[in-house]
């Protein structure tokens, strides 16, 4: 018992780890298509699921089929002909639950997506709980939550009513077998071929035959309701992971793409895109909202794999370096910071694996985060509660820029991080992106006309395709949309209330 539930549970552990590890390494693209509540259910409820199957279901299902199969050999060495009066319903029990299968799996897809529709909203309404009551729509979620909620119940009893017909039709057919053996041996009785002792004893045999079979039946149709995580689990397995060679001797840090073309859900998003971002400058992509510029920045650091084309970083294709090595090159600063529940001196330390505490502190000190720091309670150890809820949307930028900064890595990624900041955070922000960007090859995703006005190239977006790229006195002096937009936000920037 022991060293069976002891095999099971360690297999499990060796799962979970293994899903986690598969789940680093698959593209961004998976993720779009799975959301977190999902994912969370595949790693915990459906390994459950499975975990169950193999430690209760599977060991029962083996032994009961060994017990009876023994007692049926017996049975039809006493008796042949009473032996296929018991046993005949067995057999087509069966045949009509494994009929039910494939009604089985659909309901239990049925259940499980019901069930992740209610994870869904009620993770929703948690993590947009402020602007629910700001807008005064707390009913509105709550009657959300409860139609979903009356569907999963609907669903749920469907499925379980309409699996517990067929397992129950089995178990009545197999009983059929007490009235064919009665009948049977009364016939042979009346023919003299046998006694009623030996009718008698297949009765009591009967119950200690139909029993597990009966369990059994339950069993399987548990089974083919498990198909559904098994399905989901070999999803995660099956989808390719990014990979390529781990050693990477990059010849300089440009960053070169030629004729890059990049779709997402069947939708063209990046067309016949080409530019360098040199090492030691600041290349700009500026243009409206949807026009390309983020997918850029992530397919420069394989976050995503292109359709056609090539991405080079150091006159490397980057399709042939493992993900994992090409980051190492990359220090990403993004508008939204992701920050864990952990201590301020964890959060910068995963820029660099293995740093010291000297090394975080003087990349806090680098990204003006010293200020604020001292003023927590605990400084460098406080905790700053999920996703840096306890630090201002300035503070946590600069944390960000202090883990960058720590990883000191020679290519730097930057979405505008000071455009929704005010004067003063924004003054210390860029003081800290100064020190960060200093002699790297930069790649900058522009909201403001005027903060790429010393950028050393600007490659403008427009519908996935580079309307036009040049420094920025060229674009102003072509005229061009740069030049339109620079006007437009100059215009909006001398707007006031009244």
């Amino acid at each position: 018992y022991r060293a069976t539930y002891g095999l099971v549970y360690g297999e499990v552990k060796t799962m979970r780890i293994g899903l986690a590890e598969r789940l680093r390494k698959l593209p961004l693209g998976f993720f779009g298509k799975r959301d977190l509540a999902d994912l969370t259910e595949t790693i915990m409820g459906d390994v459950n699921r499975m975990e169950h199957v193999w430690s209760h279901v599977l060991g029962y299902l083996y032994g009961s089929f060994i017990s009876t199969g023994i007692i049926a050999v017996m049975l039809f060495i006493y008796d042949w002909r009473l032996a296929i009066a018991v046993l005949w319903g067995v057999p087509v029990a069966f045949i009509l639950l494994f009929g039910s299968k494939k009604m089985s799996e659909r309901n239990a897809e049925k259940t499980k997506r019901a069930s992740l529709d209610v994870s869904d909203e009620i993770q929703e309404t948690l993590e947009n709980i402020r602007e629910i009551r700001a807008t005064n729509q707390e009913e509105i979620y709550i009657e959300r939550l409860d139609k979903k909620i009356d569907r999963q119940e609907y669903v749920m009893k469907h499925g379980e009513f309409a699996t517990g017909i067929f397992v129950n039709a089995a178990s009545v057919i197999m009983r059929l077998g007490v009235a064919t053996t009665i009948l049977t041996g009364a016939e042979l009785i009346l023919h003299s071929r046998i006694d009623f002792m030996v009718l008698f004893m297949f009765l009591l045999v009967i119950t200690r035959v139909y029993a597990p079979f009966d369990q059994s039946l339950a069993l399987i149709a548990e089974l083919f309701l498990s198909q559904v995580s098994a399905n989901r689990l070999t999803e995660i397995y099956e989808t390719p992971v990014a990979a390529g060679r781990e050693v990477f001797s990059p010849i300089g840090n440009d960053i070169v793409f030629k004729n890059v073309n990049f779709a997402y859900d069947n939708k063209d998003v990046l067309k016949n895109v080409s530019f360098t971002a040199k090492e030691g400058e600041v290349t700009a992509l500026v243009g409206p909202s949807g026009s390309g510029k983020s997918t850029v920045a992530r397919l420069a650091a394989r976050l995503w794999d292109i359709e056609s084309g090539t991405i080079t970083v150091g006159s490397t294709d980057i399709s042939k370096i493992d993900p994992e090595v090409l980051l190492g090159k990359f220090s990403m600063v993004f508008q939204d910071v992701v920050l864990f529940d952990d201590t301020v001196m964890e959060n910068i330390r995963l820029g660099k694996h293995g740093a010291t505490d000297e090394e975080v502190i003087k990349a806090a000190k680098a990204a003006n985060c010293e200020e604020f720091i001292k003023r927590l309670p605990n400084g460098y150890a406080t905790q700053i509660g999920e996703n840096g809820a306890k630090l201002s949307g300035g503070e946590r930028q600069r944390i960000s820029i202090a883990r960058a900064l720590l990883k000191d890595a020679p290519i730097v990624l930057l979405d505008e991080a000071t455009a929704s900041l005010d004067v003063e955070n924004e003054t210390k922000v860029q003081g800290a992106l100064s020190r960060l960007l200093a002699g790297k090859t930069v790649l900058v995703i522009a909201h403001r006309m005027r903060t790429v006005a010393a950028a050393d190239k600007i490659v403008v977006l427009a519908d996935g395709k580079i309307a036009e790229q040049g420094t920025p006195n060229e674009l102003m002096n072509k005229n061009g949309m740069y030049a339109h937009m620079a006007r437009l936000q100059n215009e909006s920037g001398k707007w006031s209330i009244a």
